[in-house]
């Protein structure tokens, strides 16, 4: 039987939760921290014969040009949806609101969206999921897109570090069930930030 593990929950980052300006140390904070927990035995998502001759993820270079701070839109009268996966879990999300910003002079928005069965939980009751895909998946990033963990914002803004996006634990092991990102979260841009593709 194939291991189910609700990424998001394993995935946590709180150093860039409340960020309002690019911070180099956070980035490089998030790329220790997801390199020591791939190394290590008891929390990697790595098939064993890669964990092996694990050194570091790949990484694309750290760039300020894509943290961005977003208008956030929080959504009426959403109701709870079953995301899909790549296998046959189907955790339940809402969309939590909207995010638009400005990118590579394009004016862009992504959806957000919140877990229900983690926001019962204490520790995560202010987690917000964003999963994205851009014009680098299937080439230099995952072709199943990323992640990143954001936090409810308390104003109208949100920031958004895409030096901070990961891989799916589906990148690295077929065993995983990860929610597949929405086609409404593709960006017509490429994002060089953040994880790249494993191998």
């Amino acid at each position: 039987m194939k291991k189910v593990i609700v990424l998001v929950v394993l995935m946590i980052f709180n150093f860039g939760y409340s960020q309002k300006k690019f911070s180099y140390a956070n980035v490089a904070n998030f790329q220790t921290t997801i390199n020591s927990e791939y190394a290590d035995a008891k929390t990697s998502p790595l098939m064993e014969e890669d964990l092996k001759t694990f050194k570091s993820l790949d990484f694309y270079p750290i760039n300020g040009k894509y943290f961005v701070v977003a208008k956030f839109e929080k959504a009426k009268n959403e109701k709870a949806f079953e995301m899909k996966t790549t296998g046959t879990r189907t955790p339940k999300y809402i969309k939590y609101g909207t995010l638009s910003f400005t990118l590579e002079g394009k004016a862009l928005k992504l959806n957000v969206y919140r877990s229900i069965d983690l926001s019962k939980q204490e520790q995560y009751k202010d987690h917000l999921f964003l999963p994205f895909s851009d014009l680098t998946c299937g080439k230099e990033s995952y072709i199943g897109g990323r992640y990143i963990d954001l936090k409810i914002p308390k104003g109208n803004t949100i920031a958004i570090d895409f030096n901070q996006a990961y891989n799916p634990y589906c990148a690295y092991n077929h065993k995983y069930s990860c929610p597949l990102v929405p086609l409404e979260n593709d960006l017509n841009v490429e994002i060089k930030a953040g994880v790249k593709t494993f191998h």
